[in-house]
C-alpha cells in the first residue's frame, strides 16, 4: 500500500510515538526457510523480535516490530514465513506472506550465503518481480556471511539475475548492518 505524500512527510518528520501505524514505513523481510530472516531482523533492530531456531518453518505468521531508524524515521519491520516450506500449513503461511508483501513499502530479500551454487532463486525472483510491478523497492541481503561460503559468487549471481547489488551481512557479528541502513535510506519510496 503506497503512502501519500502527506503520510511520507509525517513519518519522515515524526517520532515513532507521533506517527500513526498506517503512516509508518512498512519494511517486509522475505526469503527461504532458514535463510536468516529472523536473525537479520533481531540483529538489525538490536532487539529480540522473532524466535530463531534451526528448525525450518519457525516463523509461521508475520511478526511486526515498530521501530524508529535514522534516516528512515518510524518503521514497521515484518518478519515473514519462508519460501520452500514443505510443512502441512505451508499454503496458509504463504498466503500470509503474500499479504505482507502487498503491504510493504520496501522489501528486504534475505538469501543465505550457505545456499548451494546451483540452487535456483525461483521464489525470490518471482516475488521481486511482483515488487517491481508495484514499484516497491527491493533490497537484496546475503546473510550468514560469517559461515564458510562463497558469498561473492552468490552476490554476482543475484546481480546478474536482478540487476541489484546485494548487501552482505552477518547477524552473528553485526557486520554489514550499517550498510543495510544506508541502502534502505536510498530505497525509500
Amino acid at each position: 500500500m503506497r503512502k501519500s505524500s502527506a503520510e511520507m512527510e509525517i513519518y519522515m518528520a515524526g517520532s515513532l510515538q507521533d506517527t500513526p501505524s498506517g503512516a509508518r514505513l512498512h519494511i517486509g523481510v522475505f526469503g527461504a526457510v532458514n535463510s536468516g530472516k529472523s536473525s537479520f531482523i533481531n540483529a538489525f533492530t538490536g532487539q529480540q523480535v522473532s524466535i530463531v531456531a534451526s528448525e525450518p518453518g519457525t516463523t509461521t505468521d508475520p511478526v511486526g516490530k515498530a521501530i524508529e531508524i535514522s534516516p528512515l524515521g518510524a518503521c514497521v519491520f515484518t518478519d515473514t514465513a519462508g519460501f520452500y516450506d514443505n510443512g502441512a500449513l505451508a499454503g496458509v503461511r504463504m498466503e500470509k506472506t503474500q499479504l505482507a508483501a502487498e503491504k510493504s513499502d520496501i522489501a528486504v530479500m534475505v538469501v543465505s550465503a550457505e545456499r548451494e551454487a546451483d540452487d535456483p532463486l525461483a521464489e525470490e525472483i518471482r516475488l521481486s518481480r511482483f515488487f517491481r510491478k508495484k514499484n516497491t523497492p527491493v533490497l537484496w541481503v546475503i546473510g550468514k556471511t560469517d559461515l564458510p561460503c562463497d558469498a561473492a559468487a552468490l552476490a554476482a549471481r543475484i546481480l546478474e539475475e536482478t540487476g541489484e547489488e546485494p548487501v552482505l551481512v552477518s547477524a552473528m557479528t553485526g557486520e554489514g548492518m550499517d550498510l543495510v541502513k544506508d541502502a534502505l535510506g536510498r530505497k525509500m519510496p
